[in-house]
């Protein structure tokens, strides 16, 4: 739970960075909303599930702060990004959310609604581990790593360790399959911003950057 908080509240120092600046530059919400989704499945799964208060209290957390920082950036989002976001908080956020539960209470016994909610979660879950890859291939071609989500990366990759190890002492494979997959994914991004990390920018890297062919996924680098 300690180090899942810290996946959640990492994103704290950008969100101070566009409070400040009331802007929120180049930055995109996609991951994030994902990530609300993800915490919402899992504080789902936590409530049908036997003994599953710690998935509960953790991924309850995460979705107020995650739902505070979609929040804020739907104040300083330009017009454009600002419809954007709404729509797709409100097709996954809401949308997705309110109809999984309504499958799972409609008709669905209880193992029924954990294997359901199960797949479903994993599925995001993987996700939320493999959204910072969109940067690893601006990072390459460039050879920079400004907009490398290292934090997130680097959380991402510890928290995957323990909840693997978690679910293998209690048998859950719906939570070992996608953070196993995590760490892996994790580990493969630490290696690239590593290799980039002291690199020489590419004459027209900025250019690229500006035409919007990355963004930063809410996280600065270190």
């Amino acid at each position: 739970n300690i180090a899942t908080s810290i996946v959640y509240l990492s994103p704290t120092g950008t969100f101070y960075r566009i409070v400040k600046n009331r802007s929120t530059e180049e930055f995109d919400s996609l991951p994030y909303i994902c990530m609300l989704l993800n915490s919402l499945l899992w504080t789902y799964y936590g409530m049908i599930k036997p003994n599953g208060l710690l998935l509960v209290t953790v991924n309850g957390f995460g979705s107020i702060v995650l739902a505070i920082f979609i929040f804020l950036y739907l104040i300083f989002a330009p017009p454009k990004m600002k419809a954007k976001t709404a729509v797709m908080a409100a097709i996954l956020d809401v949308g997705v959310m309110v109809t999984a539960i309504f499958i799972t209470r409609l008709g669905m016994d209880r193992k029924a609604q954990i294997n359901f909610i199960g797949f479903l979660s994993t599925f995001f879950t993987i996700i939320s581990y493999g959204s910072p890859l969109a940067a690893m291939r601006t990072v390459v071609t460039t050879k920079s790593v400004e907009f490398m989500p290292f934090f997130l990366t680097f959380f991402l990759c510890i928290n995957g360790i323990i909840w693997t190890v978690w679910a293998v002492l209690v048998r859950d494979y719906f939570v070992g399959v996608p953070n196993g997959t995590g760490v892996v994914l994790g580990a493969l991004q630490l290696v690239i911003y590593g290799m980039y990390r002291n690199a020489k920018p590419l004459k027209g890297a900025n250019d690229t950057l500006e035409e919007g062919c990355i963004h930063e996924q809410l996280i600065p680098s270190s």
